[in-house]
């Protein structure tokens, strides 16, 4: 009989060892426990109406990488104007979505072009309100920190919607103190890099007219 008994409070004693073990694994995979500010960030970034950025683009593909300097602006209901500043021979060339229609016109040339309604992947994948919704609606998100120049960062991570052989996910640092974005990635199917946006002077929640998006 006590033969028994030792091994029920042993299976038992494994049991809470196990059921203890399970809690703390759960425990440590939350969100929260990334990092110490997690809430904090993500309630500045979900709480985005708009945004207005300075930014460098390098598209990177196998023939070699081209690298712009734009001005960005963005509501997150899906409107936004992108300027390219550099280089030189297509500075000036600006992109603008007013909710309905794409216009690219280049404002030092008289006239403008209507390019539809349907819009490229390249080219809204670079919004940080893109990824914003694409992290909202991922199913599985990853949550790190990782040690930048500046000090701490929170890395989020979300898959884009789509079947894109260039854009599956992507990576956004944000920085850990001010929580403002350092950089976005976006990662084709095997995992490489494709696009590379540094963010600069980033500026949360400004107030911008409705006309900016609409060509002019």
């Amino acid at each position: 009989m006590k033969k028994y008994k030792k091994i029920i409070y042993f299976t038992t004693f494994l049991f809470i060892i196990v059921i203890s073990f399970t809690s703390c694994k759960q425990k440590d995979k939350s969100p929260q426990n990334s990092t110490p500010n997690y809430a904090n960030l993500n309630q500045k970034l979900m709480s985005l109406e708009s945004f207005e950025t300075d930014a460098t683009v390098t598209y990177i593909s196998n023939k070699g990488e081209s690298t712009y300097d734009t001005h960005q602006q963005a509501k997150s209901t899906g409107e936004y104007r992108i300027e390219v500043i550099g280089p030189q021979n297509v500075s000036g060339t600006i992109t603008c979505f007013d909710g309905n229609t794409i216009y690219q016109y280049n404002k030092k040339i008289d006239g403008k072009v209507s390019i539809g309604s349907a819009d490229s992947k390249e080219r809204t994948e670079i919004l940080l309100t893109s990824f914003l919704k694409n992290y909202s609606k991922s199913q599985e998100v990853s949550i790190s920190v990782s040690n930048m120049d500046k000090g701490l960062a929170t890395v989020l991570e979300a898959n884009v919607p789509g079947e894109h052989p260039y854009i599956s996910s992507q990576k956004l640092w944000v920085d850990n103190e001010t929580f403002d974005p350092i950089k976005l990635v976006v990662y084709d199917l095997d995992g490489t890099e494709r696009i590379v946006v540094v963010y600069k002077n980033f500026e949360y929640n400004v107030d911008l007219d409705n006309s900016i998006f609409k060509a002019s």
